[in-house]
């Protein structure tokens, strides 16, 4: 959805992404999850040698991996001489390019790259026990003394890319969040419909009426909607007033990045709320194995917990309205 039309990609505008996330997470959030990442991973193909970027993005080649700068890298000539280990690694064993983040060591001061390479030069480490997102393989990857050529790395801070067009003026990690919201939106869409079908027939111990019937109910579904419609709502604005900005004058100021990282995080921190309502009106059915409200609860927990859309983004755009010194950077 993100590698340039030049290189066999989609270059589809991010709300296009956000709705596509969105659907597929309301049948299944690892596949969304790891669809995301794919679709976030591939930007990187913007900003690398298109020659090697379009053999390792373009379809039927899937990206993934992680951009956390936990590995170390030393120029060696025009290459760079990769070490690390990565975890959360989401897909990476369908993957067939993956990307780790590096410190590149020497030269003027510490600089963070990433490096791509093929997935055949990792190894995979088993670790993916969790919570939710259980079906994503998000696994530890790991490469030792790996070579990488200068032009298959990109700093996504520093750079700039090198394709024109509107949904290369977005910051990367902006997109990242927003993948997050979109499979959040659509988790808690799919509980919300699960909550109402299990309504419609089940009926409290020592109760003549359904749960569909009940007050109590009734208002959880309506909070629960009213959480995720207007969650939506501020995406939806906050993604065409950027891409409008993109548009028009091929650059996105900093408050439109700020209330970009802003709609995703509230997007995901609703979408949680709105999950927890329909897990808790669900009752004793809802603590099966069974129930998808169950599996609902724990993916949304778990998609919470990523960096990009933790409280600290909120302190983030925080600093940026109040005027504050900020490394905006991770915008």
């Amino acid at each position: 959805m993100l590698v340039p039309a030049s290189l066999g990609g989609g270059e589809r505008p991010p709300d296009e992404m956000v709705a596509a996330l969105d659907a597929i997470a309301r049948e299944d959030a690892s596949t969304a999850w790891c669809a995301m990442v794919a679709a976030t991973s591939g930007l990187v193909s913007a900003y690398i040698d298109p020659d090697f970027a379009r053999e390792a993005f373009s379809p039927p080649a899937v990206g993934g991996g992680v951009y956390a700068p936990m590995g170390r890298a030393t120029v060696d000539g025009d290459s760079y001489v990769l070490s690390g280990r990565w975890p959360f690694a989401s897909g990476c064993r369908h993957a067939t390019t993956l990307l780790g983040g590096a410190v590149i060591d020497g030269g003027n001061g510490p600089t963070v790259r990433a490096m791509v390479f093929p997935a055949t030069e990792a190894e995979i480490h088993d670790t993916w026990e969790t919570t939710g997102l259980r079906g994503t393989g998000s696994h530890d990857i790991e490469v030792s003394g790996l070579r990488v050529a200068a032009g298959h790395t990109a700093s996504l801070s520093d750079d700039r890319p090198r394709h024109e067009g509107a949904l290369y003026a977005f910051p990367p990690f902006g997109l990242l969040a927003l993948g997050i919201a979109g499979v959040a939106m659509g988790i808690a869409r799919g509980a919300i419909g699960d909550l109402v079908e299990l309504a419609a027939s089940k009926k409290a111990s020592g109760s003549k009426r359904t749960l569909a019937e009940r007050p109590g109910i009734q208002k959880s579904v309506a909070d629960a909607e009213a959480l995720l419609r207007s969650a939506r709502a501020l995406v939806d604005e906050a993604v065409g007033a950027a891409w409008d900005a993109a548009e028009s004058r091929g650059e996105i100021d900093l408050e439109r990045k700020a209330v970009l990282r802003l709609a995703a995080t509230q997007a995901a921190r609703s979408s949680t709320q709105a999950v927890d309502l329909m897990y808790e009106a669900g009752g004793g059915t809802a603590i099966y194995t069974r129930s998808p409200l169950e599996r609902r609860f724990r993916d949304i927990h778990t998609a919470k917990a990523h960096m990009m859309v933790s409280p600290a983004s909120l302190e983030l755009v925080g600093r940026v309205r109040l005027g504050l010194e900020t490394d905006t950077s991770q915008l």
